[in-house]
């Protein structure tokens, strides 16, 4: 086996997109946001069903780390059921080092649905109850990067372990990519975990949410993120890009073009999360990063899915060359 480059930490699941017809439902707003309706009580007629295997935030960008060249492996957790060998077979044939994955043979895999509707999605989650503990590690398995998102709330001691090996471990360069749990724990339970960030990627809304700033300002939002102990800020904001920051540097990065409109939004976050980590991988600056990074995201939206449409680095180049002379990132 390689030895890895980054190792991706995280659950993973297989998702199953059940499309709805545009009639079938609809979606309002109120003060809580967007809702989606549909009757109540009847049968719903659905266009198909897609079944998408090994997928979810770590999974994805362990993926996506290996389309893009890098050596990458898993850290998760499946059950002794068919879906947990379908999901070791998917990462063997996309090159995702699986030795990490635990089975556990008692337990279910995680399985999720996918309400897709329009351009969109809601996703109904059940986080099987794994017993989460940091695995110790050979010389071979220890990465230079560890790329770290979305797990079970039953694995909040488990950040406690990872702390203590990272303490041990300085080299390693942690990337956080905040999911809905560890969001939801708050900066000062994961203080440890920030403060051993070199990358903190997370959309606005996260990051208000997580660090309680003003929404309308980033140099806010950022200013807190790396008094935290996180190196590199970024921030994604929908349509209007991203913004990274280094400490020194601020830059703000629009959205690479779309050549047809999106297809299903899935893993875009994901994409744009990975792909910044990997050109800082192979040795670009924060500049270059945030070329790459829209681009995968960009090519990700017009596919079903988390990871049908990541590319490969000749790809992803192709792309950058071919861009608009607007597309660069430029200081807010």
């Amino acid at each position: 086996m390689k030895e890895l480059e980054v190792l991706c930490v995280g659950d993973v699941v297989t998702d199953a997109f059940i499309k709805l017809f545009d009639d079938q439902a609809h979606v309002y707003d109120n003060d809580h946001g967007k809702w989606i309706a549909m009757q109540y009580g009847s049968k719903l007629p659905f266009d198909h069903v897609e079944e998408k295997i090994a997928v979810g935030n770590a999974s994805n960008a362990s993926v996506s780390f290996a389309r893009l060249g890098v050596n990458s492996g898993l850290q998760s957790n499946v059950g002794g059921d068919q879906a947990g060998r379908d999901i070791i077979e998917k990462l063997h044939k996309e090159g995702v080092d699986s030795r990490l994955v635990h089975i556990n043979p008692d337990k279910s895999s995680n399985y999720h649905y996918v309400l897709w509707y329009k351009e969109e999605r809601t996703i109904l989650i059940k986080h099987e109850e794994y017993d989460y503990h940091w695995p110790k590690l050979k010389p071979k398995e220890i990465p230079g990067w560890l790329y770290f998102s979305s797990i079970s709330e039953d694995a909040i001691d488990f950040h406690d372990e990872l702390a203590d090996w990272l303490d041990e471990h300085p080299d390693v360069n942690l990337a956080f990519q905040p999911g809905t749990f560890q969001m939801k724990a708050g900066v000062d339970r994961l203080q440890r975990i920030y403060q051993h960030t070199n990358v903190l990627i997370l959309n606005r809304e996260e990051a208000v949410e997580v660090s309680g700033g003003n929404y309308d300002d980033l140099h806010d939002l950022m200013n807190r993120f790396h008094s935290y102990g996180c190196q590199i800020v970024v921030i994604t904001d929908g349509p209007d890009g991203a913004y990274a920051s280094d400490g020194d540097n601020r830059l703000k990065m629009p959205l690479y073009p779309d050549p047809a409109p999106p297809k299903e939004r899935t893993g875009a976050g994901d994409a744009f999360a990975s792909t910044f980590v990997a050109a800082l991988v192979k040795g670009n600056n924060l500049e270059g990063a945030l070329q790459w990074a829209p681009i995968n995201s960009m090519n990700v939206v017009q596919h079903v899915g988390a990871q049908d449409g990541l590319l490969t680095q000749e790809k992803l180049e192709e792309f950058l060359e071919h861009s608009p002379d607007w597309y660069r990132p430029e200081p807010f």
